[in-house]
């Protein structure tokens, strides 16, 4: 699994011209299924976004010290299965990525799992499938990626803080 990872100002997602969800301040999280992916590599995407530490604290003066829930600051997940796209000459292929009737179920629990380990009310989404327009107001800007497939790169035996 893949997410890119966006600090913004605001958020929001368009479906044939209706915002279907909007955020303020928090991170706008972009979500690429891989074929391979499973219930480790949700938990492994849901851990690490919750708790990177991409905000200041403007009581310590420490730059990246504050996690998105310390802000109390809302998600929003967009499912994007391009994140696994990889050019065959000039032409896009996916077929790295999850088929879209395991991907649709598998997606779903993602957020659901993001809402349990924060706050339901907190947790945004797009539309899966659709044709969205995914507005956003970058805060920095910064952006990070992740890929579950490093958690389990990890051979000298430590385990990974969040």
């Amino acid at each position: 699994m893949k997410a890119v990872v966006q600090r913004v100002a605001s958020a929001s997602v368009e479906v044939e011209g209706r915002t279907v969800s909007a955020i303020g301040p928090g991170l706008l999280v972009l979500v690429g299924l891989h074929e391979s992916d499973v219930e480790s590599d949700a938990e492994y995407i849901c851990r690490k976004v919750l708790n990177m530490r991409l905000y200041p604290n403007e009581k310590t003066g420490k730059t990246w010290d504050q996690n998105v829930m310390q802000r109390n600051y809302e998600v929003l997940l967009v499912s994007q299965f391009t994140l696994y796209g990889v050019l065959k000459g000039n032409k896009p292929d996916f077929h790295v990525a999850m088929p879209p009737e395991k991907a649709k179920h598998f997606y779903s629990s993602l957020v659901e799992k993001f809402r349990r380990a924060y706050k339901m009310d907190a947790i945004k989404d797009g539309v899966f499938g659709a044709m969205m327009k995914v507005n956003s107001v970058n805060d920095g800007p910064v952006t990070m990626q992740l890929d579950s497939a490093q958690s389990s790169r990890n051979t000298n035996g430590a385990v990974e803080a969040p």
